[in-house]
């Protein structure tokens, strides 16, 4: 006979949480859920480091936000997931791209309307696509955890109902925004009469290589045999395609037109990095590799080659060094020394303020003193009060009529031809690459160093554009030697005359320089 007796049950013990059934003591989940979130920080920064510049990098972004907010909320088991999570990743970001230049990553000036369209456009699309994600993210592993533990709240509490419909609304609006991210560019095809699209006619939108980095064209032509038009966009960083596309539609049917978003521009804003590489030798280089695509895949020995603005400086350059590949130089909002143009900007703005009686513009000008300056802000407060400067003129109006029909704004970023994230890039490259390449024009003079080009030359002269510019203009064509040169004058015109006088630039290549330059025509 045995003397044992049954043990007493013990009490039911309350299970603890599960990431720590899982993963032990407290303080290594909470070193987990700050290495996770710093981690892929670091993973962005060095992937991206201006943020998502592409429709696939703001997906990837948006995914990755989610995932790494979902561990470090179910690791804590806490909401304070919420403000973890973001800070340490946040902060990763930041000091890994510390290197990287330009004001959508630069230091925060809220001086500037310049400075908070950065800050709204570089940190606050990449918070959006990033954060907000990661803070659903957080929420939803809290849950979970807490869940899996048997720590679940009473679902009818007031405070559980909003923070559910908080969640419900939140993951609503970010499969929305994923879903305008996702949406791909297009240009629309070029039309007959009849309404259809034109046999044989080109309207492309593609990539390019060039000097290593991926840059998009735009290509549209009513028949690939006709003579090749390269335009070059304004700027540095200016992305014209939309604006080509509306405003240079009859050259179609004299030109394959092409217009190219330069690298960090527009389409092209992801090709900027690293900077240090993108130089004003590297531009023009990226400008004759062009060429010498197009010609081969066009069958043509020679292209015509147009820009403005930065535009024209970078087009000058590039046929001055390969005269050979050019039939024609023709320039509109032709720039000659930007150094120049801007110190006498600087002067002409003194002499308005003082005239106007406007102190605090006087004030700014006198504390930034004459340029060049130390960052682009300095440029921008001139830029704001270009419009002081300009000879009052009316544009013509089928210039007015066609913009409008199109939807076309100064920002030039609502087209068909950009993402969503494009067209936050269309601002963004015009910040941050003007910030890399402008400075380097610099020591650009062509009164100096371009007496001469060795093609022929044709200049769309705007007479209501500034004086800064368009004395500068008026004497180094003058004393420009060229086979061939001819400067047309517009009266209601300034800065852009290619688009401005869309119709009388269409005249003018069809009627005079198409027949004195293209052979057989």
């Amino acid at each position: 006979m045995s003397n044992s007796t049954a043990s007493p049950a013990l009490p039911h013990a309350r299970r603890p949480p599960f990431a720590q059934r899982l993963l032990g003591k407290r303080r290594v989940r909470l070193a987990l859920s700050i290495a996770v979130p710093a981690l892929a920080g670091v993973l962005v920064a060095v992937t991206m480091p201006r943020g998502p510049a592409t429709s696939a990098q703001a997906l990837a972004v948006m995914a990755l936000g989610l995932a790494v907010g979902l561990v470090s909320g179910f690791l804590l088991g806490s909401r304070w997931a919420l403000l973890l999570a973001p800070a340490t990743h946040v902060a990763a970001i930041e000091l890994v791209r510390l290197p990287i230049v330009g004001p959508s990553v630069d230091a925060i000036r809220l001086d500037s309307a310049f400075g908070v369209l950065a800050l709204l456009l570089g940190r606050g699309f990449h918070g959006l696509v990033g954060l907000l994600p990661m803070l659903l993210g957080a929420s939803l592993g809290a849950a979970l955890a807490r869940r899996l533990s048997g720590q679940t709240r009473e679902s009818h509490r007031p405070g559980t109902v909003v923070r559910r419909g908080a969640a419900a609304l939140t993951a609503i609006g970010l499969l929305a925004l994923a879903a305008l991210i996702a949406m791909p560019a297009r240009t629309p095809p070029i039309l007959g009469p009849d309404g259809q699209p034109v046999p044989g006619s080109i309207a492309e939108l593609t990539s390019v290589r060039l000097g290593g980095k991926d840059q998009a064209i735009l290509i549209r032509a009513h028949s690939p045999d006709l003579p090749v038009l390269l335009y070059l966009s304004g700027g540095p960083g200016q992305s014209d395609l939309g604006w080509s596309r509306v405003y240079f539609s009859e050259l179609t049917r004299d030109f394959v037109v092409v217009g190219w978003d330069q690298r960090g521009a527009g389409k092209s804003y992801a090709a900027l990095d690293p900077t240090r590489t993108w130089t004003l030798e590297q531009a023009v280089a990226d400008t004759v590799e062009l060429t010498n695509y197009l010609r081969a895949r066009f069958g043509e020995e020679k292209i015509y080659l147009m820009g403005e603005s930065w535009g024209s400086v970078l087009g000058v350059l590039a046929v001055q060094r390969h005269p050979e590949l050019y039939h024609a130089w023709i320039g509109s909002g032709q720039m000659v020394s930007p150094h120049e143009t801007d110190r006498r900007i600087y002067h002409d703005l003194l002499a308005y303020a003082e005239r106007s009686g406007d102190a605090d513009l006087r004030a700014q000008l006198k504390a930034y003193g004459e340029p060049p300056y130390a960052d682009i802000y300095g440029y921008t407060l001139a830029i704001s009060h270009y419009d002081t400067l300009y000879r009052p003129y009316t544009p013509p109006r089928a210039y007015l009529e066609r913009g409008a029909a199109a939807g076309m704004g100064p920002l030039r970023n609502m087209a068909s031809e950009y993402t969503l994230v494009e067209k936050l890039n269309v601002v963004r490259g015009l910040l941050d690459m003007g910030s890399v390449l402008y400075p380097q024009l610099a020591g650009v003079d062509f009164r100096r160093d371009v007496p001469r080009l060795a093609v022929p030359v044709y200049v769309l002269d705007g007479e209501a554009e500034m004086a800064a510019r368009r004395d500068l203009m008026l004497e180094w064509y003058g004393q420009l030697d060229a086979p061939h040169k001819r400067r047309y004058g517009f009266a209601d015109a300034a800065h852009a005359v290619a688009f401005e006088e869309f119709e009388a630039l269409g005249r003018i290549l069809s009627e005079e320089v198409l027949p004195e330059t293209y052979p057989g025509r």
